[in-house]
């Protein structure tokens, strides 16, 4: 055991990298759930030594504690959201608004994309991105029902605002969260620096959709009537719930948005508002509802690169990026905003930006926190809208292709890349031309 002990001392960054690598490969093949993979590899790295089994050290703290890795601010604040998401849900508040949105728009098909495309990326900008699709999908299905005519292109522009709308926020998308934790923003931070970008990309998403679909989207005068007069009198199942869980929602949102007067952490405030719903529900039933995969895919994947931060590895990595682009702060950002479109266009977004965003705190030490600042928002645009690329590319897509191909409609991989790629390359030139006007 000494001697595997002294290898591993000898070779750590080449080791916790090849974990890290080898987990990225079995994520973006599926073959194994990605969870088991997370867990597995943070088992391994703690069982290699890469990172430490013990607290303290001759009553010191370890810096090495492989618990230290683990951003419990991401972890809270994921589990609170989740918590409130779910139980706003029940009371039908989510889907009443998408019905009095959609009989605005008189059952005019290209309104309805529009509409639905509106109501996706707002929804996402304050839940995350699987639960809103979730809602949205059976008003789809049933439009599209009612209108005869194919969900599909509802569906994609579903899928691109979701991932879009997550992007304008602290906690609309889970990278979000994980560079909010990292670099030190705030809610705020994210609303001043990339919600008036988001709105730019939105309408133009929305316009390129509506132009590229128009020949699809037809419907009978009949049948659009018959969208227009949808009955959504019975849509709130619940009102004291209702009433109860968006109070607390708002209030949550609040506390999101003050934290700059209140230095109360985003995860608090959230706990807060979760733990306040569950006393009129039963924990038991709620709890149900969490991802729990997805909780314990983050705890395993903060361990796994851990590892690498502790080997070195990850300052090695920034100093590869300063390397390259010659300490240029522009060269740097544009990089990293497109690396990050394309490659979280082929794997999980999630683990892309845990892996970068340690790195670009080792940036921001040597190069300072004027220079780095651009790069963690290029980080979030990058990351975030290049999930739109394939059909693999966020979990909101996979949710979506399933449940499409379960209605009789396949969305095909192809097909979904053909407007992805479209999507993707707008949404980031759009960014490059926003960070070189506001921050270089």
């Amino acid at each position: 055991m000494e001697l595997i002990h002294s290898f591993v001392s000898a070779h750590n960054v080449l080791i916790s990298a090849g974990i890290l690598i080898l987990a990225y490969i079995f994520i973006a093949t599926e073959k194994i759930p990605k969870v088991t993979i997370a867990l597995l590899g943070a088992g391994i790295t703690i069982l290699l030594g890469l990172v430490s089994q013990a607290k303290s050290i001759d009553g010191v703290l370890n810096p090495h504690y492989f618990i230290n890795f683990v951003d419990f601010n991401v972890i809270f604040l994921l589990v609170s959201m989740m918590i409130i998401v779910s139980i706003t849900t029940r009371s039908g508040v989510f889907n009443y608004i998408a019905n009095e949105l959609l009989k605005m728009t008189k059952g005019h098909p290209i309104a309805i994309l529009i509409a639905l495309g509106l109501f996706t990326a707002i929804t996402s900008a304050f839940l995350d991105n699987v639960t809103t699709v979730i809602l949205i999908m059976p008003v789809t299905f049933f439009i599209a029902r009612q209108l005869e005519i194919d969900p599909i292109p509802y569906l994609l522009t579903e899928v691109f605002a979701s991932n879009i709308g997550g992007t304008a926020t602290l906690i609309g998308d889970p990278p979000n969260i994980i560079i909010g934790s990292a670099a030190g923003f705030s809610f705020m931070d994210f609303i001043n620096n990339l919600t008036p970008v988001i709105a730019i990309i939105l309408l133009a998403t929305l316009g390129l959709l509506a132009l590229v679909f128009k020949k699809k989207l037809h419907a009978t005068p009949e049948k659009m009537q018959e969208v227009a007069n949808i009955d959504n009198s019975k849509t709130i199942t619940d009102k004291n719930l209702m009433i109860r869980s968006m109070i607390v929602l708002a209030l949550v949102i609040l506390g999101f948005v003050t934290h700059d007067m209140t230095h109360i952490e985003t995860c608090v405030a959230a706990m807060l508002g979760a733990s306040f719903l569950l006393l009129f529900e039963k924990p038991t039933d709620i709890l149900r509802d969490v991802e729990w995969n997805t909780i314990f895919f983050f705890i395993g994947l903060f361990i796994i690169i851990g590892g690498v931060e502790a080997s070195g590895g990850i300052k090695l990595m920034a100093e590869w990026i300063l390397k390259v682009t010659q300490g240029s702060q522009e060269a740097a950002s544009m990089l990293i905003l497109w690396a990050s479109g394309v490659i979280s266009g082929i794997i999980d977004n999630i683990p892309y930006t845990a892996t970068m965003s340690p790195m670009l705190v080792e940036i921001q030490k040597t190069m300072g926190a004027e220079y780095t600042t651009p790069l963690w928002w290029c980080l979030s645009l990058g990351a975030c809208l290049g999930g739109n690329m394939t059909m693999i590319g966020a979990a909101a897509n996979v949710i979506v292709s399933e449940n499409a191909a379960k209605e009789g409609h396949p969305m095909f991989f192809m097909r979904f890349m053909k407007y992805g790629v479209a999507v993707v390359f707008v949404s980031l030139l759009i960014s490059s031309i926003y960070i070189n006007l506001k921050f270089m």
